[in-house]
């Protein structure tokens, strides 16, 4: 059965294509709300409704076709449900919903036939200019079927060096759909807390230089994979680490993830590594025991940011400085699921990734053709937590920030609205208006009060 929020997203899909006769919807899920769950319920009701509806679901991994296949069979176990995937050995076509992967079925639009609607997942790899698998394989089913329409998901709704997912003539997407937010999600107790750390050993990046907006990976790995500087980062993830049993860790590349690996080996920690080398029975092997609990840590290279689900997680450490916010909040996210044996994960953010892009609830989204404004973050003197700026108390510690501390000298008191003790405040006349926000364009009601004062002496 749906969560709530899950049936909310449907529903909001719904009425988003009643009042849209054209166009392509995102929709935004926060990592970890269940995006698998979603899909699933949205294919077997559109099938249910529309039985002649034919449904592609498009992704880049193999894990997340698996999942999503896996969701499928436990929401609907006879579903008419196809898998298209060269990596799962697998190339079923003509059911009513086929689950595939985009390079297998890159180019083979005549074998899928006449598509109704594609849902896509990690939409946020697609670009917004007709170029790439995904847009000409969308092109070619829009030949058979020029009514096709396409739904994203992701967490990211933008894109390195393009911006929102909606920006440009080309772009694929029209609208976002955002049923819910991760604070929601929090509240609710769906999510676990993240706790954010600025570590004592940091990176020099200055010198390294951009390539298509991000970092160039081979300049990146040489000013971070020194021997000094993965001794120095390892001692401290496992000083930080204390009792954490089960940690992730994001490096600046093959060699260096197998560098930290190994110093963490040497520092009494059992670690394994994952790359794109890695062996598929050997990644399965690791990435299993790691769940279990019999690997301590796992380092790896741009290969756990999407697909993976390991929910006691409870320590991300992250070595891969990225101008990507969607990678940034891809690698902080795998912290986000709730754990079994505590109420939040620690992130150990070595790379300045927090400083660079903010809070992953409030992430500044990258401009079209360049990056996004400055981070409102801070850090608390005491226990060096990464706070947003408007904080007044550190959650780590409960640090009272400096204005917060000159805010203690006026304490409101039961009558006291501005502050000041002994000073007695009434209404003399208010008037309210029907306001609307310039920078959201949502109806508020703005209230005018003018007050009178009478200060005891």
């Amino acid at each position: 059965m749906l969560r709530e929020y899950q049936q909310r997203s449907i529903t909001d899909l719904y009425n988003w294509f009643g009042k849209n006769e054209d166009g392509n919807p995102c929709l935004v899920l926060p990592t970890g709300s269940g995006k698998s769950w979603i899909v699933a319920a949205l294919c077997r009701d559109a099938l249910q409704q529309w039985p002649e509806t034919r449904v592609l679901m498009l992704t880049h991994q193999k894990e997340l076709i698996a999942q999503n296949a896996e969701k499928m069979r436990l929401v609907w176990p006879n579903a008419p449900l196809g898998i298209y995937s060269a990596s799962l050995r697998r190339k079923d076509a003509g059911e009513p919903i086929t689950f595939a992967g985009i390079q297998s079925v890159r180019g083979k639009s005549e074998i899928l036939g006449h598509t109704d609607l594609v849902i896509i997942d990690e939409c946020h790899l697609l670009n917004n200019d007709q170029a790439g698998g995904y847009r000409t394989l969308i092109s070619e089913l829009l030949k058979i079927n020029p009514a096709l329409r396409v739904i994203g998901l992701t967490a990211t709704p933008y894109r390195l060096g393009q911006g929102m997912l909606t920006e440009g003539d080309d772009a694929l997407f029209t609208s976002l759909v955002e049923p819910v937010s991760i604070e929601e999600l929090l509240a609710k107790g769906f999510l676990a807390q993240l706790r954010s750390k600025r570590t004592e050993t940091r990176f020099d990046t200055s010198a390294v230089h951009k390539r298509a907006g991000d970092f160039v990976e081979s300049e990146l790995a040489a000013v971070i994979d020194t021997e000094m500087g993965n001794r120095d980062a390892v001692q401290e993830i496992v000083r930080r680490a204390e009792s954490r049993r089960s940690w992730l860790v994001f490096c600046s590349g093959v060699e260096h993830a197998e560098h930290i690996c190994d110093e963490l080996n040497l520092q009494g920690v059992i670690a394994e590594c994952v790359t794109g080398k890695t062996k598929k029975s050997e990644r399965e092997r690791i990435l299993k025991e790691f769940k279990q609990g019999k690997i301590k840590a796992v380092t790896n290279a741009n290969i756990l940011t999407t697909g993976f689900d390991a929910p006691d997680t409870d320590l991300v450490a992250m070595l891969r400085p990225t101008m990507s916010p969607a990678l940034y909040v891809q690698m902080a996210g795998r912290g986000l699921r709730p754990k079994s044996h505590t109420d939040h994960c620690l992130i150990l953010d070595f790379a300045e990734n927090v400083q660079r892009h903010g809070p992953i609830t409030n992430v500044r989204p990258p401009r079209k053709g360049g990056k996004g404004g400055e981070a409102p973050v801070k850090d608390c003197p005491e226990c060096f937590e990464i706070v947003h700026l408007s904080a007044k108390v550190c959650p780590g510690c409960g640090y009272l920030f400096e204005s917060e501390k000159d805010e203690q000298k006026w304490r409101l008191a039961n009558d006291d609205i501005m502050g000041l003790t002994g000073t007695k405040i009434g209404v003399s006349k208010w008037k309210w208006v029907r306001h609307v926000s310039k920078g959201s364009g949502k109806e508020m009601i703005k209230v005018r009060i003018t007050a009178r004062f009478q200060t005891s002496r």
